[in-house]
């Protein structure tokens, strides 16, 4: 179930693309746009201990799929941006929610978020 006025994110994922001459794994990020996700503001908190600094967890549930069609399989080192440019790094495992019972109806991946400024 996509919701028709959600916004898209972009979900970026660190990827292994090769190594390096010592056998290191070379890492690159890859951008997927996921339509119809819905954010919600949590709340920060700010911490003014010589320094002014917010933490802000608010919460996106994903669509089900990105732009291109493929279902949205996100990670804990993701990282999720909005429209706005408003970076976040995902807060611990993605949630995924099984299917409604009554109508089956499949609900994209859960994830906190967390940014820190300051």
């Amino acid at each position: 179930m996509t919701p028709p006025y959600g916004e898209t994110v972009t979900l970026l994922s660190r990827t292994i693309t090769g190594q390096d001459s010592d056998g290191n794994d070379v890492y690159d990020t890859v951008e997927t746009d996921v339509p119809g996700s819905v954010f919600a503001p949590f709340g920060s908190t700010e911490l003014i201990q010589g320094q002014d600094t917010t933490i802000t967890n608010p919460t996106v549930y994903l669509g089900l799929v990105d732009s291109s069609g493929n279902p949205v399989n996100p990670e804990a080192t993701d990282k999720v941006r909005r429209a706005n440019g408003d970076l976040y790094d995902v807060d611990g495992e993605p949630q995924v929610y099984p299917p409604n019972p009554f109508t089956g109806t499949q609900v994209g991946p859960v994830l906190r978020l967390e940014r820190v400024t300051g």
